[in-house]
């Protein structure tokens, strides 16, 4: 079953780290003899990772081990409880249930607090910056602006649609003093809460604007907007990935690939490829 991978975000806010220190390049020789780097990437989590190795983290992480001449073995993992569970699966220990850790995890939101909860892992390379995003439907629901209780107002009469245990979750079942509450339907996930936006069950979802743009895609009849509310302590996030804290010679090489990859437009074509808005982290 998904869990909830944004979590965090209900109360932390986005914030980048300080640069990875140059170190010693020897410490990436045992990866170098082994000729491969292992990267996780979640498991089924359009358009990010998807069965069979596709999605945006995927190509990335083929493109990163690329550029260091190494191959690539992309590692799906199921999503834990939080992400702390996560780093600590695909990172610094392993699974109980034997999953070895990868070289580098992939989709981890930048953040100083995520760092300092996660005295391991480090976490660095920002690549994308997630916004929570509105799809809505224009026969039901106009464009939002002003303050989130002006703008929410007509959630009072419309149903809305939010992933379970998400930042769009706590922050509609709380706002406007839970005036929302009976008109949040819950989803497992965003690709069913499109069903329910396309079968008129509902008139919007909020949602990241990633997940929303792949599973409405050719959906033209929908709009989706990034309305910004005062309420919303934090309605983006920079993405980036995590190695283990002692393999700064990894994390100093996968930060000069990933700058390489941002410069010359590998980045945004990636995204572009899978029909995703990039936005520089």
């Amino acid at each position: 079953m998904k869990t909830d991978r944004r979590r965090w975000l209900q109360a932390l806010a986005a914030a980048p780290l300080l640069a990875v220190l140059p170190v010693r390049a020897d410490e990436m020789a045992a990866i170098r003899q082994r000729g491969r780097l292992r990267i996780a990437v979640y498991n089924d989590f359009p358009p990010y990772a998807m069965s069979g190795g596709r999605g945006i983290d995927a190509e990335l992480g083929r493109a990163i081990a690329a550029r260091l001449g190494l191959a690539p073995e992309i590692v799906g993992f199921n999503a834990d409880e939080d992400m702390n569970d996560d780093l600590r699966n695909m990172v610094w220990k392993g699974h109980y249930l034997g999953t070895q850790p990868a070289d580098l995890m992939l989709h981890v939101p930048v953040d100083e607090h995520l760092a300092r909860a996660n005295d391991k892992v480090r976490i660095f390379g920002a690549y994308h910056r997630e916004s929570l995003a509105l799809a809505r439907n224009p026969e039901r629901v106009p464009a939002l602006s002003g303050s989130a209780a002006v703008a929410l107002e007509i959630f009072t009469r419309e149903k809305i649609g939010v992933e379970t245990a998400t930042l769009a979750d706590s922050f509609l079942l709380g706002v406007l003093n839970g005036r929302l509450r009976e008109n949040v339907v819950h989803f497992r996930t965003v690709a069913e809460a499109a069903k329910g936006l396309q079968d008129g069950r509902i008139a919007a979802i909020l949602a990241p604007r990633a997940e929303l743009e792949a599973a409405l895609a050719g959906q033209g009849r929908f709009a989706i907007d990034t309305p910004k509310f005062a309420e919303l302590r934090v309605d983006s996030w920079p993405l980036g990935m995590a190695v283990k804290a002692e393999e700064m010679a990894l994390a100093e090489a996968v930060s000069a690939a990933v700058a390489d990859l941002k410069r010359d437009g590998t980045v945004a074509a990636i995204f572009r490829q899978h029909g995703i808005s990039h936005l520089p982290a």
